[in-house]
């Protein structure tokens, strides 16, 4: 499926180049390598093994950019970020989409989280999204930072939801906001900082 304003040229606040466009079904190696990079007590709180060969089979195969969209960045030709969005085309919660967003090591705390949400909540919007839901481990401090910029609160927290590495449990917290309002929050960071999408 094409979609209109990709790829779309961002410049982080290091100056640096990245493309953020729609993933494709030959984008499974460079996937699999990016998730890989990820140190495991990391990869241990996603709901499936993206360490697995597998997994990136059955994920390219959901990719319809109706139920599941997702997009990646590129910096040099190599995948450094990934955000997905999940919905339901029917039911009573059609109008809500949950999203993930990950980001290489290397390349963080310089926009390009913030970037890839701005760049699926357009999507999302003309998906007829009106509310968006993130779950956050309560150790990830530095999401949920990135997720309360842009706007998103917290609904509700899942008691010793998750298991680390190390077997101990840990609280996830379940944020949202609606999508006008996430405009509105990353329209007021602007003004701050923001990656330039060209």
């Amino acid at each position: 499926m094409h979609l209109e304003g990709f790829p779309q040229p961002v410049t982080l606040r290091d100056g640096a180049h990245v493309v953020i466009r729609p993933l494709r079904a030959i984008d499974g190696s460079e996937l699999l390598e990016f998730y890989r990079a990820f140190p495991e007590e990391e990869r241990q709180f996603l709901r499936d093994d993206v360490s697995s060969p597998e997994w990136v089979d059955r994920f390219l195969k959901k990719v319809d950019f109706e139920e599941v969209v997702s997009l990646v960045a590129e910096l040099d030709g190599a995948v450094v970020g990934e955000t997905t969005l999940y919905r339901t085309r029917y039911g009573w919660t059609r109008h809500v989409g949950e999203i993930r967003v990950a980001v290489a090591h290397a390349i963080r705390r310089k926009g390009l989280g913030t970037a890839l949400a701005r760049s699926l909540v357009k999507l999302a919007t003309n998906l007829g999204i009106e509310k968006m839901v993130v779950q956050v481990v309560e150790s990830q401090i530095a999401a949920r930072r990135t997720f309360e910029k842009l706007g998103f609160a917290q609904e509700a927290t899942l008691r010793a939801h998750v298991k680390d590495v190390r077997g101990m449990k840990r609280d996830v917290m379940v944020m949202s906001n609606d999508v006008s309002h996430i405009w509105e929050a990353m329209e007021a960071m602007v003004s701050d900082y923001s990656p330039t999408v060209e």
